[in-house]
């Protein structure tokens, strides 16, 4: 089903109470569980790989279907390496094509049962730890892989008889998201040491404490982008910190150039619209990959052209968003290419009538583009993906006045 979102030409203000972390959310569950579920969490995510996982943990049923959710599936496969019994966790087609060799690999060394049930290195898989046979191990691992494994090891080692000890091999991709890990593991009374290359965890007990997750920073990216793209913006978003784990908090530094400013206030931030100070940037997204497709867009309408690095995550995402941005960016004006591990954007003219955005199952695809139509009509198709990780998204633009019509 398609949607057109009209133009918006009034100036944009609204007070956002924006959708929780989801990043912080799924490590609290597992962590919640691992610790015999004696947490006191508040302000879960509704997004619904959390809502997911949420499910998978306190059913426990011999099939554990994680959908399309990416996180749940890395963190639920080391979680069942120490607690399973021959559960198989599957998920969906796109799922059954991104990779898991790597984990599996490091898990079967601490004495799980896995086993492929359909293609070598990927999911479907069944599950089953071997209490008795868990094994000390020094881990080497990838520093540019998803830091979804790395963290994935993390949470489980302190339940592990020796603690787990994980050498990090070359140059260390998303580490926002690792230290976001261990900061919550620390939350919850788990000591860590990150020396260099070297992260060590001895065995210990969780603590049975209370946390608050926060408000989602990826979520409040596609509200600067709107800021970006509308002159005459004044937007409050709820539920923010100044000092949060979150990664894609970088997207304050990253839209100060391209036109937003922003402001910490008691319970989150106000952003306003300024000029853009320039319109050639160079961009690292190897710490904060999910705001590559937000920004791609907002560069192409403000002209705005850049050179990137770090994008080499996107290929292994919902979907390749690195072939799907070069087609979607094409249909406004923009150019996509790759030279020699850079990606170059080159905005070009704008249509004065924009095809139909596809969205590829990828609920970023939806929520990137969508912002365009702060200046001009906008019919995209399959809206419903956001669901993933910011249900209330298409609700929240209603409330600040963006019209939604069927076609």
């Amino acid at each position: 089903m398609k949607y057109r979102l009209d133009h918006y030409s009034q100036p944009l203000n609204g007070n956002i109470t924006l959708s929780s972390s989801k990043s912080e959310s799924n490590r609290t569950l597992i962590i919640n569980a691992l610790s015999g579920n004696q947490l006191q969490l508040k302000n879960i995510s509704d997004a619904r790989d959390t809502q997911t996982m949420r499910r998978l943990l306190s059913d426990r049923q011999p099939v554990w279907d994680v959908l399309d959710a990416g996180t749940t599936m890395r963190f639920c496969t080391a979680y069942l390496a120490i607690t399973g019994s021959g559960e198989t966790i599957t998920g969906s087609n796109r799922m059954k094509e991104r990779p898991i060799k790597l984990l599996v690999d490091a898990l079967r060394k601490f004495g799980a049962k896995i086993d492929y049930l359909e293609k070598e290195g990927f999911p479907p898989l069944r599950i089953s730890a071997q209490k008795n046979n868990f094994q000390s191990q020094k881990i080497s691992i990838p520093g540019n892989i998803s830091s979804q494994y790395i963290s994935a090891l993390l949470m489980i080692g302190p339940i592990l008889p020796d603690g787990i000890s994980i050498k990090l091999i070359g140059e260390i991709f998303s580490r926002p998201y690792i230290e976001m890990t261990l900061a919550l593991m620390d939350h919850f009374g788990i000591k860590s040491t990150w020396k260099n290359q070297y992260i060590n965890i001895k065995s210990q007990r969780y603590q049975g404490r209370s946390y608050t997750i926060e408000s989602d920073w990826s979520g409040a990216s596609y509200w600067y982008s709107m800021v970006a793209l509308n002159k005459e913006s004044n937007i409050t978003l709820r539920g923010l910190r100044a000092r949060s784990f979150q990664g894609d908090q970088n997207i304050i530094n990253i839209m100060s150039k391209m036109g937003v400013e922003t402001e910490f206030i008691s319970d989150g931030v106000k952003l306003t619209s300024i000029p853009v100070s320039e319109l050639n940037q160079t961009l690292d997204f190897k710490n904060c990959p999910d705001l590559a497709q937000t920004v791609m867009v907002v560069a192409a309408i403000k002209g705005i052209k850049l050179i990137m690095t770090g994008l080499e995550s996107l290929k292994i995402k919902e979907t390749d968003r690195i072939q799907a941005m070069k087609k979607e960016l094409l249909k406004i004006g923009s150019l996509l290419h790759e030279e020699n591990r850079y990606w170059k954007l080159t905005p070009g003219t704008i249509p004065e009538d924009i095809e139909t955005i596809e969205t590829y199952d990828d609920h970023r695809m939806a929520m990137s583009f969508a912002p365009i139509c702060m200046i001009k009509p906008l019919t995209i198709k399959n809206i419903d993906v956001v669901k993933k990780s910011y249900p209330g998204y298409w609700v929240d633009l209603k409330s600040v006045g963006i019209i939604f019509n069927k076609c």
